[in-house]
């Protein structure tokens, strides 16, 4: 992906671009916004952009100002696996981002790029910092090594430390309040607000909307496995000492199971967006405010069912389940309890 890409985000693409055009980028980005999935694909863009070899086009200062998206540095940032582009997610069992990491981190930025023009640092869920790896972070805020750009993405802002994001230039990324999620993903919710339009009522139905969920839940866990596994140490070094394994072997399922609750997180969240649609039918509000146009009429049809109250009692309820999926609960009961609990 480039600029280009990011239609609804014209405002903020056209402030990065007149940065990179004066040549004044920020060293630290502190980027807001409803998915952590977006704010990622922007960072990759910046990272992308800064160090692409083979620009379209550059600005007055000769930074580039789009990204090619198909040189050997574009497609190394995009599969995670460039050198001097580094990602810090919370992998630990609690979900947070230790000082461990953020130590690691620091090395990292601090040595000379061996491939980029800049270095480039992106903290995921950065408001999950354990506060004494937030104060080891704040140095490297006020002192960043020269050519390097420090990237904290947050849908969580107000839970950060304001000591970061007083450091940081924030950038919200809010797409109108429009959520979005891409052809492939939003299949399992056509299946699912398609269910949840029909007549039918009883259990038999509410677990018919269950299965719909956990399997594309169970695809997702799939998925991410498969991704997060190819990016450990574990595939690339096959002789070593068992020692060393079984903390590579820990670290790879704890980052497994923070990447699928990260992902997990945007999967509900899509839902939640949808029954907002529905919320706005029962208000008679217009198309325009949808989140998912395409899915417009069952929308209606199971606003025409419910009351204004019972719509944001079912937003109420979805917001719930997420609260108790954060901590360490059984998924498929708590999705049971939760979806049994809508009104529809």
């Amino acid at each position: 992906m480039s600029f280009v890409d990011f239609p609804e985000e014209k405002q903020v693409v056209q402030l990065l671009q007149r940065t990179l055009d004066h040549g004044r980028l920020a060293h630290a980005y502190l980027f807001t916004g409803s998915t952590l999935d977006e704010l990622g694909k922007m960072a990759r863009t910046l990272a992308k952009t800064v160090n692409c070899q083979n620009p379209p086009r550059r600005g007055s200062a000769g930074l580039p100002l789009e990204s090619c998206d198909q040189c050997p540095s574009c497609r190394k940032i995009q599969q995670e696996s460039h050198p001097d582009v580094q990602w810090v997610r919370p992998e630990s069992k609690s979900r947070v981002i230790t000082i461990d990491q953020i130590r690691e981190l620091m090395q990292a930025i601090y040595l000379k790029p061996s491939e980029a023009d800049y270095k480039v640092a992106v903290i995921v869920a950065a408001d999950r910092l354990k506060v004494e790896a937030g104060n080891a972070f704040l140095k490297t805020l006020e002192e960043p090594p020269t050519k390097s750009i420090l990237i904290l993405l947050s849908i969580e802002s107000q839970r950060l430390l304001k000591t970061l994001v007083s450091r940081c230039l924030r950038l919200n990324f809010a797409s109108e309040g429009r959520h979005r999620m891409e052809a492939k993903q939003s299949g399992w919710l056509t299946n699912f607000s398609d269910l949840a339009a029909r007549e039918e009522k009883g259990l038999l139905s509410r677990y018919r909307l269950l299965s719909v969920l956990l399997t594309q839940l169970a695809n997702l866990k799939s998925e991410t496995e498969r991704a997060v596994t190819t990016r450990s140490p574990l595939e690339r070094h096959k002789d070593i000492e068992p020692r060393l394994r079984e903390r590579w072997e820990e670290e790879l399922s704890a980052a497994i199971e923070a990447e699928y609750r990260e992902q997990r997180g945007e999967v509900l969240l899509g839902l939640q967006w949808w029954f907002r649609d529905v919320w706005l039918k029962t208000m008679a509000l217009g198309k325009d405010l949808l989140a998912f146009q395409h899915l417009e009429h069952a929308a209606q049809t199971v606003a025409s069912r419910i009351s204004t109250v019972e719509a944001m009692e079912n937003l109420d309820v979805l917001e719930q389940t997420q609260r108790s999926l954060g901590s360490n609960v059984q998924e498929a009961l708590t999705l049971e309890v939760g979806l049994l609990k809508l009104k529809l």
